[in-house]
């Protein structure tokens, strides 16, 4: 295990946090500087850590329009494994309250379209999903998963509504994401690395919303997870 490998992965964190707020302050830059922030963070990681990632589906969801990505959720290493794997262009998160509580940090989140969501307040919780929705509207995908935390024991949770309502309100398919093995690379409770752990993401076909029951939409998202998450998000080979 490796605490010098989180330490790697912190600094490049800082390496897309500084120039979002050079540019915000500049008033240079914009969303495609940092879409290719993101991308070359995720890859970053990936390679540092030895990652032996296999991505399936990917080619089959087109580039030219926007979804609501959803994906089960083990790890903090979810976040890099999928810039480093999506096949949208820009993408954003839904991310809960207190990351952007942290100074710096949670400025660079909001110049850069990040998605605050406070669970304990529900009006804040709508007006998170309006902002979202604009930016559905504006053509940049977003990322929520629908467990609502990670797991601590690597098997699925349930499943919330909110990232279905926004899918479905908004008219936006949903590509569910199955990600397998990001638990072993940061375990719950430590800051230690792993390396050389198999990780697999699973993009499934894009799944239509429109007149669709939230139920109907929160089962065959779940049964997607279900079907291709690995018992306690392990990759055996």
């Amino acid at each position: 295990m490796s605490r010098a490998l989180s330490v790697y992965t912190v600094l490049r964190v800082a390496r897309v946090v500084g120039p979002t707020l050079t540019d915000a302050i500049t008033g240079r830059g914009g969303r495609a500087n940092q879409d290719r922030r993101l991308r070359e963070f995720g890859r970053a990681v990936v390679d540092r850590a030895r990652i032996q990632l296999t991505v399936r589906g990917a080619d089959e969801v087109p580039r030219d329009r926007a979804f609501v990505y959803m994906s089960n959720h083990q790890s903090h290493i979810d976040i890099p494994v999928l810039y480093a794997s999506v096949p949208s262009e820009t993408l954003r998160m839904v991310a809960k309250t207190e990351l952007f509580r942290v100074p710096l940090f949670g400025r660079a989140m909001r110049i850069g379209n990040m998605i605050e969501v406070d669970r304990s307040d529900r009006a804040s919780a709508v007006e998170s999903l309006r902002r979202a929705s604009a930016l559905i509207a504006d053509g940049v995908s977003v990322w929520i998963a629908p467990e609502g935390s990670r797991s601590r024991t690597g098997e699925l949770g349930p499943l919330k509504k909110g990232g279905f309502y926004l899918a479905r309100d908004t008219v936006t398919p949903i590509v569910p994401v199955a990600i397998s093995g990001t638990y072993a690379v940061l375990p719950p409770g430590t800051i230690d690395m792993v390396r050389d752990v198999p990780v697999e993401v699973v993009f499934g076909p894009p799944i239509p919303v429109e007149g669709r029951r939230i139920e109907e939409l929160m089962d065959e998202v779940g049964a997607f997870f279900a079907a291709n998450v690995q018992p306690r998000g392990e990759i055996r080979r």
